[in-house]
């Protein structure tokens, strides 16, 4: 199969300018970018796409060109927010806020244009924040995003907050070579671009070498050009750090850098995907297309998209038909009658979900529909999705009647095992195969290893070690992350053997996975090692903090290190940024206590508890705390409830039975460690335990 390639040569234009003498040549550094004015001259067919597509308007400007909303005196209100569009002295202003309480803003860009336009306003310390009422441009009209949503004022998401900041959320992949220049102790930005939008330079890199190149009369040497997508791999290196659910590993992104040197794409987890991997939140586009079978036979971005107008090459079916049979465009193959959405490839193997209030997003997995997993594990279909009135049994009927009770084999099957647990014996056997079957998708298999509790057992550890061996980066650094669980001393020698690793996402695994050491007791030449991927696991956590996630993560990296002022200190700045984030209360209440500030400890919890008051987790370190407070029957309480709301937690099955063991409750603390070694059979410690416990009530 033969598919297309995208190349910048393919314009066939010459890039030597004429020239009568050189020394008249603007000379540029060959890592300067020069905006894409200077490309115009060789490449006015590519200018020509891009100008006016999605990249060409992903940040502007405002004047009576660029605005598309209406603010001509016109009103808005939504949720109890009332909002006013006015422009004053050629400028454009919204006054916005709860009733009584409105306050004016300037608007400072525009942001997008299709199918919704949003906004820009300046804040203090260089924040700019998204306006939350958006304008809707197919149906022009004002439009809240968050319909429905009340949102409190110090909530992450609220307009005003890190969630809809331009420079923590949007601003790198808007805007070309930009810079965030994120101020950690004052929470503030200098940010910095070359190109307000996305022009040439963000896909192709700075273009001052190429310049030189082009103006020489008797052109030598290198072009210059550092990323162009003629494979997959290459477009993927374009395309994909800003199409993609992902974290950062570097502080600036660079154009042609391979993806997993500067990204750790987002795992298809049920936090962010459904259990069999198709989309649910804003996942964007490559976590879905590296899943797929056209990903897995070297189909690239450009074999649909012109990568320039960013618009799919040929519409309907006759995309599809580039490549596969015309016999799937019939109603033998897809039953429907006429020539409507029904008859569409993409309407059964690219279902839709909306984001952004009106923003109608496609699944890029390119998958058979399912209903018959959609009885079992309640997974979206696209049957369904369209037969509104119709249950999954019927679909799941309809499908086998028409194509037979036989699916084909799809790792799907596996990752829904995996996302359900607890596990058998079989069940466990089934996804450790999956984890080391390299047929089935990477990021499928990251999943499951992220999904999968361990237990100490010869075959998890056998899995991991093969895990560490995958081709994937992605595999390996979710195999590293799953050392975690054991001692140092074992974590330490596959943490020394994987920081010299080939990519960068797999070397700051390697890091994390010794965060606490002490790294001047290694050996000068392991010592090395470790210092250089513990400066790219810094890098990594700096490009984040800006997010409330990133000073989780900062705070538990001062944890581990026994830097506890540091730790609560970034764990007190994550829920000054989200109050609401509520795996730093835990955290944070474990650094209290470990510095013998118990009733600290005790509050943060209870206002966790307030907040989510169905968190299991947080009664299980509640009842830690009471016991080691001398309030042993609260203990109990705790534990109970921890038990009844997070039933696989084992460590919550073992201290209660532990309590009870302490109590003389013997009966009652056979029956919670028997319960409890059903979810951890192999554990050590719960073995001891029961042997206490059954030879007091012999």
């Amino acid at each position: 199969m033969k598919y297309l390639n995208f190349s910048l040569i393919l314009l066939g234009i010459s890039c030597n300018a004429p020239t009568t003498h050189e020394s008249e040549v603007q000379v540029y550094q060959p890592n300067q970018y020069i905006g894409e004015a200077a490309c115009i001259q060789c490449h006015q067919q590519a200018y020509t796409d891009w100008k006016g597509s999605h990249h060409d308007w992903a940040m502007k400007l405002p004047n009576d060109t660029t605005v598309l909303g209406d603010f001509d005196n016109a009103t808005f209100t939504a949720d109890g927010e009332n909002y006013f569009f006015f422009t004053k002295d050629s400028n454009y202003y919204v006054k916005t806020g709860k009733p009584g309480k409105e306050e004016e803003y300037k608007v400072a860009h525009t942001f997008g244009f299709e199918p919704l336009q949003q906004y820009l306003i300046k804040f203090p310390d260089g924040k700019y924040q998204v306006l939350r009422a958006s304008w809707d441009t197919k149906n022009n009209e004002w439009f809240n995003q968050y319909a429905g949503q009340k949102i409190p004022q110090d909530d992450w998401l609220h307009w005003t907050k890190g969630g809809q900041r331009w420079n923590t959320m949007c601003a790198e992949c808007h805007s070309t070579n930009l810079k965030k220049n994120y101020n950690l102790p004052k929470d503030a930005f200098a940010t910095t671009y070359a190109n307000e939008t996305v022009s040439c330079e963000a896909c192709h890199g700075p273009a001052g070498g190429h310049l030189n190149w082009a103006s020489k009369e008797k052109p030598t040497g290198d072009p210059q050009i550092k990323s162009v997508g003629n494979s997959q791999v290459k477009q993927l290196n374009q395309c994909a750090g800003c199409h993609a659910r992902r974290v950062k590993l570097t502080e600036v992104m660079k154009p042609g850098v391979a993806f997993d040197d500067q990204f750790m794409l987002q795992t298809i987890n049920n936090q962010y995907y459904y259990t069999d991997g198709q989309i649910k939140e804003e996942d964007f586009v490559v976590g879905s297309f590296v899943q797929s079978k056209m990903f897995a036979k070297g189909v690239t971005c450009s074999d649909c998209h012109n990568v320039h107008t960013t618009k799919v090459k040929l519409r309907g079916n006759t995309l599809c038909l580039q490549c596969h049979k015309t016999s799937y465009d019939s109603k033998q193959h897809h039953f429907h009658s006429g020539t409507g959405e029904s008859t569409k490839c993409v309407s059964c193997h690219m279902p839709t979900k909306v984001y952004m209030g009106n923003d109608v997003r496609r699944d890029h997995s390119f998958r058979v529909p399912r209903p018959d997993q959609s009885v079992t594990f309640n997974t979206p279909n696209a049957c369904t999705s369209c037969h509104e009135d119709k249950s999954a049994q019927w679909a799941t009927q309809w499908v086998n009647e028409k194509y037979g009770t036989q699916r084909a084999n799809h790792f799907s099957n596996h990752l829904l095992v995996a996302a359900n647990p607890p596990y058998n014996e079989d069940t466990k056997k089934e996804v450790l195969q999956f984890i080391t079957n390299m047929n089935y998708p990477a990021i499928a298999r990251a999943t499951a290893i992220e999904y999968y509790p361990l237990h100490s057992e010869k075959a998890e550890f056998d899995m991991l070690l093969t895990a560490l061996t995958d081709s994937a980066a992605l595999v390996r650094y979710h195999a590293l992350a799953k050392f975690q669980r054991y001692p140092l001393k074992k974590k330490l020698a596959v943490a020394l053997e994987y920081m010299e690793d080939e990519t960068k996402l797999v070397r700051i695994g390697a890091a994390q996975l010794i965060a606490e050491l002490d790294l001047t007791k290694l050996a000068p030449v392991e010592h090395s090692k470790a210092q250089a991927s513990r400066l790219e696991l810094e890098e990594m956590m700096r490009a984040n903090a800006d997010f409330p996630l990133g000073r989780l993560q900062l705070g538990d990296y001062y944890f581990k290190q026994q830097n506890l002022q540091k730790a609560i200190n970034e764990y007190e700045m994550a829920l000054k940024m989200d109050s609401l984030l509520t795996p730093v209360y835990t955290n944070l209440a474990t650094a209290y206590s470990t510095i013998g500030q118990n009733q600290l400890a005790l509050t943060t919890l209870t206002t966790l508890l307030k907040i989510e008051p169905e968190f299991g987790r947080a009664y299980y370190l509640q009842g830690l705390l009471l016991y080691e407070m001398g309030q042993a029957n609260k203990a109990i309480e705790s534990l109970r409830k921890a038990i009844r709301l997070d039933s696989l937690n084992y460590r919550a099955f073992y201290n209660l039975a532990n309590l009870y063991y302490i109590q003389g409750n013997y009966k009652q603390a056979n029956t919670t460690i028997q319960n409890g070694l059903m979810l951890a059979s192999g554990d050590a410690d719960g073995i001891q335990l029961k042997k206490l416990i059954q030879a007091k009530i012999k």
